[in-house]
């Protein structure tokens, strides 16, 4: 929930500091909370829009993609946690992928290699289906290459929905599937498959984007920093350990990029976004806090001068992308394509 509220901040500072509309994006590959953020924005929602929607604004007279009211939309941001409605599963969420893992453990990650040894997790992921079915009711999102990464629990390994060659997939069960934390979501099934969080394969997925021809690849990831908070607590020490082990993926990712002919610009939390994160990422209690302090820490990091030279280039957005339009809410431009809420 934090991690998402980060993003939704860090967007809006790219967004400021730069004219450019993250939407427009040639790429956009979303993991975990990324995965609803991302859907966001590449099915138009700009940043201050989802900023001002976590405020409390009301709009009143906008409607929605799905043709409701765009005041009655969900302001959880996710952070509502119902059971699942069938009967919890007793052992191993699945055996194959344990042991899939088990055979090649130096090929995976820590957490590919105890996910299938977990017991199925008993929350439903149906709210956060209806939270990313508000902003797009059915179908996919227009934006031509969005890749929402999740983990097959029968190989283990990452699947990009959205991507060439990946299985046909709605996109609320799609975003669903990749935050489907291992032990607490109910994996989601889609097609003949189950699938759960993509950041059991990696944090950001960069590496997805070797070879893709880009120029410039800005990347966001609220679950790894270059700040060390202090550890006065096991779950703060357990977070920093984490954070340490995103980190080092994060960076040989980056690698992979920069090998494969784009530059890359790594943005991540700061001590001061750390301090509002504390070691609970679900906690839905500090959600708009976290969204304005991210505003300020990326503002700052995108004004440092190696940041401002990769970032010289970006084209302008469009004005009503980057920040409220004047006049009451019914005489804005669409915020979603006209031929997304057609297909609605």
């Amino acid at each position: 929930m934090l991690g998402g509220a980060w993003l939704t901040g860090g967007l809006e500072a790219v967004a400021r500091h730069t004219g450019w509309d993250p939407g427009s994006a040639d790429r956009i590959v979303g993991t975990s909370a990324g995965s609803v953020i991302g859907a966001f924005a590449a099915a138009g929602v700009p940043p201050w829009f989802m900023v001002a929607h976590s405020a409390g604004e009301t709009f009143e007279g906008l409607e929605g993609p799905d043709g409701r009211p765009a005041a009655d939309a969900d302001r959880s941001g996710g952070a509502v946690f119902r059971l699942h409605r069938g009967l919890p599963r007793p052992g191993p969420s699945s055996l194959r992928m344990a042991m899939t893992t088990l055979r090649r453990p130096m090929r995976h990650t820590p957490l590919q290699l105890i996910t299938g040894w977990l017991p199925a997790g008993v929350i439903s992921t149906e709210h956060l289906e209806e939270v990313v079915g508000r902003a797009v009711p059915g179908g996919w999102v227009e934006h031509p290459s969005f890749w929402v990464v999740a983990t097959d629990t029968r190989t283990g390994r990452r699947v990009a929905f959205g991507r060439d060659g990946a299985p046909e997939a709605e996109l609320s069960k799609a975003v669903a599937a990749s935050c489907a934390i291992p032990g607490f979501y109910r994996p989601v099934r889609i097609g003949d498959r189950c699938y759960v969080d993509g950041g059991v394969c990696s944090g950001s997925n960069l590496d997805l984007l070797k070879g893709e021809g880009l120029d410039l690849v800005i990347c966001l990831n609220p679950t790894s920093s270059l700040a060390r908070a202090a550890a006065r607590t096991p779950a703060a020490l357990v977070a920093g350990r984490a954070r340490g082990l995103s980190g080092r993926r994060l960076g040989s990712e980056a690698k992979k990029v920069r090998a494969g002919g784009a530059e890359v610009l790594l943005i991540q939390p700061d001590a001061d976004d750390l301090a509002v994160m504390g070691s609970n990422l679900m906690s839905g209690r500090r959600r708009h806090e976290m969204i304005e302090t991210a505003i300020e820490t990326v503002g700052r990091q995108l004004e440092a001068p190696e940041a401002q030279e990769l970032l010289a280039g970006l084209p302008q957005g469009e004005p009503h992308k980057l920040s409220r339009p004047t006049g009451p809410p019914t005489a804005w431009p669409p915020i979603v394509s006209a031929s997304q809420r057609k297909a609605a």
